[in-house]
């Protein structure tokens, strides 16, 4: 399948290979800073959006068509999986997710089921399999998933919180029960890849956005063993595999013991000192400020030839963002940082 892409630039970029430029696609790249993505977006509510596989595919191939990135990622979201092991899953659009039913017993967790992934979740396959149709080979197809730890920690709080104090008091208090729920957390994800890979996904990543709250200790304790695990059970697929932490600064060396192939990081840390870090055996992605999108397109050229400049020579890099893209980033912003890669840094400046 992958020999008969026309742009395998990622893909090469994620085995260590080097490449004529850096690939790029951008997290969050379909999302409500696009209009056409609202237009989607109008008549449906955001789950429906992500269970109906005609909308998804259509959202998913905006950035392609609009942007003319480097990789598509399936339109969806980490916690649709969680749903289906029987949590009831709401959306607000100032909240965010929600369950009004957490996880907060040892009961609780015996009452999660490990779903089949095609009877529960199979809209993700459908939408997959339509994607790569309308794709037509032009570039790949990202899956992705939750990491176990990130997945608990929307499960224990119920939702977005700042300090995490349920699931790190569970984690202190009872970790037998939070270890219980990682266990099944990490099947379902395994089950919920898989079944991604047989549908056709190019690469797969895992988010792991909540783990910078932990210390390099109980990362390995918590985290870490979980996503090693995860990525083990993948292997057989030959899929190539990236891992991301939200706050990644320390525990870039634990990180890459999880085997993944890239190493996703966010802005906090310079890339010149990320690559000191991680051998060239381990591919790097990031890590532009999400906000210097919202800056002016002269400062946006001197970040991405910063970033160029720290990775320069550097095999298995892939330019991204250090977290997903903000819904009140100018198209024109989000095009012109795809140019500036693509294209070299005397590409032309978005015109208001």
């Amino acid at each position: 399948m992958t020999t008969a892409l026309k742009n395998d630039l990622f893909l090469r970029a994620c085995r260590g290979v080097r490449t004529e430029r850096p690939p790029i696609w951008i997290m969050r790249q379909a999302g409500r800073y696009m209009p056409e993505y609202q237009a989607i977006r109008k008549n449906t509510t955001f789950l429906g959006l992500c269970k109906t596989p005609d909308l998804a595919a259509r959202a998913t191939l905006l950035p392609i068509d609009i942007l003319g990135v480097d990789a598509a990622i399936l339109f969806s979201d980490i916690l649709v999986p969680v749903e289906a092991m029987g949590l009831d899953l709401m959306f607000s659009e100032h909240k965010g997710p929600s369950f009004p039913n957490p996880v907060r017993t040892r009961a609780d967790v015996d009452g999660l089921e490990v779903p089949d992934p095609v009877s529960k979740t199979g809209f993700v396959a459908e939408a997959i399999r339509e994607v790569n149709r309308r794709l037509a080979s032009r570039v790949p197809l990202i899956g992705f998933a939750g990491a176990p730890f990130t997945l608990a920690t929307y499960m224990v709080e119920g939702e977005i919180t700042k300090d995490f104090s349920r699931v790190k008091r569970m984690m202190f208090s009872e970790p037998e029960t939070l270890h219980a729920l990682l266990e099944k957390a990490t099947d379902t994800v395994i089950r919920y890849l898989s079944m991604q890979a047989e549908a056709g996904v190019h690469a797969y990543q895992i988010f792991d956005t909540w783990a910078g709250s932990l210390s390099s200790f109980h990362y390995r304790s918590f985290a870490l063993p979980y996503v090693r695990k995860i990525v083990q059970a993948m292997r057989g697929y030959g899929l190539p595999s990236i891992l991301y932490v939200n706050g990644s600064c320390a525990l870039l060396e634990d990180m890459k013991e999880a085997g993944a192939d890239v190493v996703s990081v966010d802005w906090r840390l310079s890339l010149s000192v990320a690559r000191k870090r991680l051998s060239e055996s381990t591919g790097i992605q990031g890590n532009l400020d999400p906000v210097s999108l919202l800056g002016t397109p002269s400062v946006l050229k001197d970040e991405v030839g910063r970033i160029l400049k720290e990775m320069e020579g550097r095999p298995g890099f892939i330019f991204n963002l250090g977290h997903g893209i903000l819904p009140e980033t100018p198209v024109s912003m989000a095009r012109y940082l795809v140019r500036l890669v693509q294209d070299g840094l005397s590409a032309p400046q978005p015109v208001e």
